[in-house]
Order: structure tokens, then sequence, then C-alpha cells
């Protein structure tokens, strides 16, 4: 008999010990089974959704939860089991499907069309007709309405390729809001999002529960759930582990249940520490409009934190240093040696690597295998003289960084859209290693992964500190901040506010410099430094 939660007629719910029918549910997942040719990616998991409520589904990727909402949603057909829909059994053939009976989903892959804008995005293939023609004024009118519900204060008729990555998922947030769903999915939906962009979110929820639709929450931030989430139901492997109510149990325990072990440290112990020697630094770097008179320096082994608000900064500064974006002003030097980088390519011969916040658009070549974007930065090394391909060369190289960061994969040649988040960061990671950077930008490494591949993340960066590369984390976690770096330079409006030692530093103190509250003059013996 499988451990999965049933919820026939009479059968006990794990979460509370209470009786609960399958018709007090809106919608039942029964012994849900979906294979892969070589995988099995679900193993006869159960799941229930309430009217009105938040439920939870938590585990480390590769635990099976995409597959279940794909599934939910219409994008894959179970192997076997049963679904149940406002007490019918229904079986989605497409996601089209599943919307026009009122199950919507929320991708954390954004799913917009860049040259079309905000509006034409919301309504995609539902836009508002007058006869044969789009009835623009009603479109117009419409999205804005979604877009108010969510405070955003973004125009309809801008172009999605216009905003920024946390704009863009909020046009997400704003699509499924549109569709009026009696359930609704929520696949990281506040990965890319600024604290108070989150708390938006979580005030519609509140509403959207009130009015008795169910949401399935998927999020590695554990933290913030407890505002939320009614229950949570763990998934480890692709099998069902437990359902609770979240206020009868912890994110400890949680987390336990998702990595089936204690996970008492959310940090690896530091065994780097930064020398005297300055590897790499930024004086007066100017782009007009964006950052203003940035300064700041790198020591050998050292990671140095990029804290402050969405829109700070930050990343902005270290596309310009890796020459994506432009400079007016500054120079850049590694140890000695003044830098002239007007491309990626000068950057990456420079030793230079940035790790984007975007991995599937800017990080990889997401239709290609393994071993091909594991060397992609450094093809000569695997190439004759002609230019032609080792091939056994190129093979080796990647099977060296799989393992040297263990890289969960079935081959080498296995295509990387189907990896986990965390391997995907990776293979990222192994291209800029094979390439032998020596100073690398990490912008928001962690993001939308799980808290097993994060501590494995957080491991590589130390490792390659102590080997006496230059690491840069950019990160809005500031707890992910304080844990892992030496140094950390806060920005606010395009420029450094301060510079602070992270071990006697706090979080409060950070968000001072971080809104701008900061000191204005440099302190010596507190090390806080304006740029």
């Amino acid at each position: 008999m499988t451990e999965a939660l049933s919820l026939h007629a009479g059968q006990t719910d794990a979460g509370n010990g209470q009786t609960l029918h399958a018709s007090q549910a809106v919608l039942v997942l029964e012994n849900i089974r979906k294979e892969f040719p070589s995988v099995v990616a679900l193993a006869d998991v159960s799941f229930d959704l309430r009217p009105g409520e938040v439920h939870a589904v938590c585990g480390e990727n590769g635990a099976g939860k995409s597959t279940l909402m794909k599934i939910i949603s219409g994008v894959y057909a179970p192997t076997s089991g049963r679904i149940l829909y406002k007490g019918e059994e229904r079986q989605f053939s497409t996601p089209l499907e599943a919307e026009r009976l009122g199950i919507a989903i929320i991708h954390q892959e954004l799913n917009l069309v860049p040259h079309l804008t905000v509006a034409e995005n919301i309504y995609l293939a539902r836009e508002p007709r007058k006869g044969f023609l789009v009835d623009r004024k009603k479109l117009k009118a419409d999205a804005e309405a979604c877009l108010t519900r969510l405070g955003m204060q973004i125009s309809p008729d801008t172009l999605v390729r216009q905003l920024s990555v946390a704009q863009c998922q909020m046009v997400e947030i704003a699509k499924a809001l549109s569709l009026n769903a009696e359930v609704l999915i929520m696949d990281e939906p506040t990965s890319s999002l600024t604290e108070q962009e989150t708390r938006l979110l979580f005030k519609v929820i509140h509403d959207l529960k009130a009015s008795g639709v169910g949401i399935v929450y998927i999020s590695h931030r554990l933290d913030e759930m407890a505002e939320i989430v009614d229950r949570v139901t763990v998934l480890r492997d692709g099998r069902y582990v437990a359902t609770n109510d979240f206020a009868a149990t912890s994110v400890d325990d949680i987390v336990a249940k998702m990595v089936g072990r204690s996970l008492e440290e959310k940090f690896p112990e530091r065994t780097s520490t930064p020398s005297e020697e300055v590897l790499f630094r930024a004086e007066g770097l100017t782009r007009h409009g964006v950052f203003n008179t940035i300064s700041f320096t790198l020591r050998r082994g050292e990671i140095l934190g990029f804290a402050g608000l969405m829109g700070a900064g930050r990343t902005e500064v270290a596309r310009a240093i890796f020459g994506a974006d432009p400079l007016d002003a500054g120079t850049v030097w590694l140890g000695e040696k003044q830098l002239s980088i007007s491309s990626p390519r000068d950057a990456i011969a420079a030793g230079l690597a940035y790790l984007s916040e975007d991995r599937k658009a800017q990080g990889l070549a997401i239709k290609m295998p393994v071993d091909a974007n594991m060397t992609l930065a450094n093809m000569e090394e695997v190439s004759n003289r002609f230019g032609l391909i080792n091939f056994r060369k190129h093979a080796q190289a990647a099977k060296d960084y799989v393992d040297l960061l263990n890289v969960k994969t079935p081959s080498i040649k296995q295509p990387v859209r189907l990896l986990s988040g965390g391997n995907q960061q990776k293979i990222i990671i192994g291209k800029w290693l094979f390439r032998k950077s020596r100073i690398i930008f990490f912008d928001e490494p962690t993001r939308g992964i799980d808290v097993g591949a994060k501590f494995a993340i957080y491991k590589i960066m130390d490792e390659l500190a102590r080997e006496g590369i230059g690491v840069v984390l950019i990160s809005s976690e500031l707890p992910e901040i304080l844990g892992m770096t030496d140094r950390v330079a806060v920005f606010h409006n395009g420029r450094i506010t301060g510079i602070l030692e992270t071990a006697r530093t706090s979080q409060e103190e950070i968000m001072r410099y971080a809104s701008g509250y900061g000191p204005t003059t440099h302190n010596p013996s507190t090390n806080k430094m304006p740029n």
C-alpha cells in the first residue's frame, strides 16, 4: 500500500486527523504516477486542494513538484492515477483546456512575448473583441484593472522587453489573475520580487483565499510561507512524504523531510580567508542615469557581497564591468593591470566571469547538452589549431567538471533544460572554471533552487575563494549575504552608500544603508565608507 495521502470518502487527512471527503476538495490527485523513458518522475503521489486555502508543495529540485504541477495544468498526462476536479474525474489534454475549466498556473520561467505590450501579454489569445477586431479600449482597461489590483505602476501599453525581471514576474501574475481561476498554481512567484512587491502579492493571495480560490504554492523561501500557507505537502525523489497543517510544523521539520536528513546549518563553515592582496578594483565607475562613481576593491580569496533594494544598481554595475553594458567613466584593474573592456569577449579574455540572474536566458544554451555548455566559453582548449573539436578532449573536460561539481545528470549528452535549477547553476560555474576565470560575479545564484542545492553552491563559492579566486555575490537575500560574505558593499540609487565588515554588521544596518539612511562620512573604526 502506498504511503501517499488518498482522499476517498471516509479517509483521514494526514494534516489534521479529521475525516475529509473528496467532495470537500476542489482538486484531488490520487495515486499519480508519471514515467519518462528510463525515469520515474512521480511514484503514486496523492494530493488535494480545498477551496479558499493555500496548500504549499515543497521538495528539493528533482522531487517532482514541477511534474505534478504540469499534470494538474494539462502539460503532461499522468501514466496512471486519477484527477478529480470539482468532484468529477478529469484528464486535461492541454493547458488551454485546463484554463477554460478554471485552472491557471504562474510559471517560474517567464512565458511572455517581449515584442508585445503588457496588455497584449495578459490577454494573449483571449483578447476582447468587437466583431472580428480586437477591442483595444477594453483590452487596455481590463489589463489596467489587473495591474492596479497588484499595485503596479506600469502602463498597459509598455512593451514587455522594456520591463525588468521583477516587473515581468508581476505581469505573469496579472495574466493568471485575469483568468478568474478557481485553482491557481503559483510556482516561485516571489523569486524575482522586492519585499514591497511580495507584500502586495500576499495581499492579493489573502483576497483570493477569501473569495474561495484554491492556491497551490511552490517556493523555496520557506520562511515567507507562514503568512499565507494553510497546509504543506512534502515530496522527495518523486514520492509523497507528508502533509501537515503549516501551523503545526516548523521550517526545520519541513527541510528535514525534504532532504531526508537534519539540516542544522544553512551555510557551510567558511574555510577561505581573504589576503591583504587586492586582486581587483573598480574606480569611479559611472553610467549616466544608472549608477555613479562606484568604487570598491576585491581581495584575493574574498567573497564580497553586493546588497541593496531592487533597482539600486548592483546588477547594472556587474554587467558594465563584464562589458555587457557601456561605461561612461571609470576604470577597472586586475592586480596592477588596468583593463580595457568594451565587450563580454574582452572581459572573458581578461579572466572575468559573470553568472547572470537569468541563467536560462543568458547563462545557458538551454537546448544543448551538458558537455557543450560546459566547454562553451573555452572551445579553443578542446580544439586543434584548425578549429576542429577534439571530441575525446571535449567529453573528458565536461566529465571532469561534472564530477568535480557533483552535477546530477544521467549523461553529459543530457540537454540542460531537463536538469534541475541547482544542476544548471553548477554547469554555468563549471563553464567559467574551465575558462580559468580569476574573478567571478554571482548574480542571485540561488534564486529558485532548493535548500540542498543552495548549500552545494555555497560550498563551491567558498572553495573558489580558498583557491584565490575573487568572488562577488549579488543577492537580495540578506541572510545569504551575512552567511557567505567577508564584506558587503551596499547600494542605494546607483551609489555605494557603505562597505561593511560582514562579521560586524546586521540585517538592520544593511537595510539602513540600502534605504539611504547610512552615515555620509567614512568612519575608519567600523570600515563604513561611502563611495
